[in-house]
Formats: C-alpha cells, sequence, structure tokens
C-alpha cells in the first residue's frame, strides 16, 4: 500500500514537472500508478486554456486522494490563500463521465473569494492554491473533498462520486 502510494504521488510529481515545461492542448492525470504505464486510467483533456475544454475521464477506480496538475502553467500572480480567484471551470462526475456543469455555458465567470476559507467545497479551496493568472489546473476531488455521500440535491453528482474539474484562472486578486 505504501509503496503504490508513493508511486502514485511520484506519477503526479512527474506529470506537474513535465506540465511545466509549456503550453499542451492535450493533457491527462492518472489516478493509480500501474494505470498509468498503460495509459487506461488518465483523465484526458483538449482545448487551449481560455476555451471550454473537453474531457475524457477514464473507466478505471477514481484516486481516493486530491489530484492536482497544472495543464498550462499561468505567467501572472499565484492564487494564495485570502485571495479571490475569478475563474472559468468545466465539471465531470467521475462515475457518469459527463459533463456536469461549465461557467463557460453560463457565459460568466466565478469569482471564489477568500480562496483557502471560501464557500466552496474543500477540494476547491485546497486546489486552487498555487494556481496562476492565465494558468489552467485539472482537479480530480475525491468524494470527501466534494459532495461527500450526499452528492448534489439535483442527483447531477451521485452519492460518493469524485469530481473532474478543469479550471482556467482569469483574475488573482489579493485581499483589501
Amino acid at each position: 500500500m505504501r509503496t503504490s502510494r508513493a508511486l502514485t504521488l511520484l506519477g503526479v510529481a512527474t506529470g506537474l514537472l513535465l506540465a511545466s515545461c509549456g503550453e499542451t492542448k492535450t493533457s491527462s492525470i492518472s489516478s493509480s500508478s500501474t494505470s498509468a504505464a498503460a495509459g487506461s486510467c488518465d483523465v484526458q483533456v483538449t482545448g487551449a486554456a481560455g476555451t471550454k475544454p473537453a474531457v475524457t475521464v477514464p473507466r478505471c477506480a477514481a484516486p481516493a486522494t486530491l489530484q492536482v496538475k497544472d495543464l498550462t502553467v499561468g505567467t501572472g500572480a499565484a492564487v494564495k490563500a485570502g485571495d479571490t480567484a475569478v475563474v472559468q471551470y468545466t465539471l465531470y462526475g467521475w462515475e457518469g463521465k459527463t459533463l456536469v456543469q461549465s461557467s463557460y455555458d453560463a457565459g460568466q465567470p466565478f469569482p471564489v473569494q477568500d480562496v483557502g476559507h471560501a464557500a466552496v467545497i474543500p477540494g476547491w479551496n485546497q486546489g486552487l492554491i498555487g494556481l496562476k493568472h492565465g494558468g489552467r489546473r485539472l482537479l480530480v476531488i475525491p468524494a470527501g473533498l466534494g459532495y461527500g455521500d450526499q452528492g448534489t440535491p439535483d442527483g447531477s453528482i451521485k452519492p460518493g462520486e469524485a469530481l473532474v474539474f478543469v479550471i482556467d484562472a482569469l483574475q488573482v486578486v489579493p485581499p483589501r
């Protein structure tokens, strides 16, 4: 178990290092080190930062821990606790493997005030820290850091379902 977790963390760290080498139009994040070698358990994201992405959620078990990967490293200020991050996002449910919601469809970005303590799911409060203005980040959020065992009232996220977000940072505003 420890070896598997260490390999998973190593795989995520390697992915973050590779992602920092430049902008990518197709990226993935693996939910386990053994599947990463086979390529069968990667979340696939296509599209340029600043445009609505297309996401393919794999048919395998969701990761048990928060997975964070910068798909495009921004060049501006990094989000810190207490900042307001104005973002565009796209959400897919791991189990349903379909688009649940996108701020791109709503035609309006979403402001996250007081990141780290914001009125959003814990996976966002943790996963937005360090995202740079102009960057695109993939978050795979386990149910415990998302909507938990209750899911969403409308049923779009099932109880115990992991979440896949692609988030574009449009603006980072420090607290006043």
